[in-house]
């Protein structure tokens, strides 16, 4: 568990695109494991394998979902390059400064993948994050390789415009100056004027 237990807790994070329910769903999952380890052949990586039973309870668990809430999920089709989450995380020696910008790009990172389609959003985790192979994708989730492909392709696609729409935003307040700052600079401004006055009224430099 504690050799997979982060990579698993991502896959079903991105699937369900919710804390305490990937949590629980890993934890079904790792029993279902338990109960049915003599099932794994070893056709495939132990990962792959693992990655399946998460992804199962992750599955029925929307199924519960969508049946009870009477919501059919909507997939809008759309058309990066490949983004590491374990990239966006500091490191212990990173001054507080670059810590804080890295939380916060993987925080936007984190919320833009939330947006994507489900089955967009899952099949970038396991291709991108994780790094599985287009052939243990499709074993995790049962679909044909071109699918793992189309589907990664357009979940990059969609990230890449949502990222640059944020980033869009972002740069109309780049360097923002108001506030504190603005406020000082006025009063610093206002104060050599005020000496400057003062000097020029009596021929003395201010006290």
């Amino acid at each position: 568990m504690r050799t997979y237990n982060r990579r698993l807790y991502r896959l079903a994070r991105a699937t369900l695109g919710n804390d305490t329910e990937a949590e629980d769903a890993l934890q079904e999952a790792h029993l279902s494991a338990y109960k049915r380890i003599s099932q794994f052949r070893g056709d495939a990586a132990l990962l792959t394998w693992l990655s399946r039973l998460v992804l199962n309870e992750c599955f029925g668990r929307l199924r519960k979902e969508a049946r009870r809430q009477n919501v059919i999920p909507m997939v809008h089709l759309n058309t990066l390059a490949d983004t590491d989450i374990d990239a966006m995380t500091a490191n212990d020696s990173d001054p507080p400064d670059k810590a804080a910008a890295r939380a916060e790009m993987r925080a936007l990172l984190e919320r833009k993948l939330d947006q994507l389609p489900e089955v967009f959003r899952t099949v970038f985790v396991l291709r991108s994050v994780e790094e599985l192979s287009i052939v243990e994708t499709a074993q995790c989730l049962h679909i044909s390789e071109a699918t793992v492909r189309t589907r990664h392709f357009r979940a990059r696609s969609l990230l890449r415009e949502s990222l640059a729409q944020a980033i869009d935003l972002a740069e109309r307040d780049v360097f923002e100056f108001g506030g504190a700052h603005c406020n000082r600079v006025v009063a610093n401004v206002l104060r050599r004027l005020t000496d400057e006055d003062r000097r020029g009224s009596d021929g003395h430099e201010p006290p």
